[in-house]
């Protein structure tokens, strides 16, 4: 596959604000041949585990070989689906419970492009990103979680 768009720093440290989304999807409205948007948010869970709750997760990566899968990902989807758009960025870092780790947004001229490209960006970055939680407790004990 020949690149066809540069790589793109997906990594964010800490949570991502709320201002950030606003600005990505304020800066396209001048976009007119846009005609759908679709936004998946990933939010830090408070889950109970071992009667421990989780209070944060630190996030890590092979930031190297990361972006170089977004990149093919990236790829495979624009090849896939008529995408006008798509905007991704992972917290690195200590993200909160509460707080936001994952934000992708998919625009497209018609609505079913932006949600299925949207939805399969989200489940193979899930699959495929070299990305670490470690998830910390109330206790202050830890335990490593894949991909969340």
């Amino acid at each position: 596959m020949t690149d066809k768009k540069k790589i793109k720093n997906i990594f964010h440290r800490g949570p991502i604000k709320a201002s950030l989304i606003v600005q990505q999807v304020e800066s396209h409205s001048t976009k007119t041949t846009i005609g759908a948007h679709e936004m998946f948010l990933g939010q830090v869970r408070a889950d109970v585990i071992n009667d421990r709750t989780v209070t944060a997760i630190e996030y890590t990566a092979y930031e190297d070989m990361a972006l170089e899968k977004m990149h093919e990902i990236r790829e495979a989807i624009f090849n896939k689906y008529p995408l006008t758009c798509l905007h991704v960025f992972h917290s690195l870092g200590r993200v909160a419970t509460g707080q936001l780790c994952l934000f992708v947004f998919a625009s497209a001229a018609h609505r079913r492009a932006a949600i299925d490209g949207c939805t399969e960006v989200v489940e193979r970055i899930k699959a495929e990103l070299p990305v670490w939680g470690k998830e910390i407790f109330d206790n202050e004990q830890h335990q490593w979680k894949v991909n969340q």
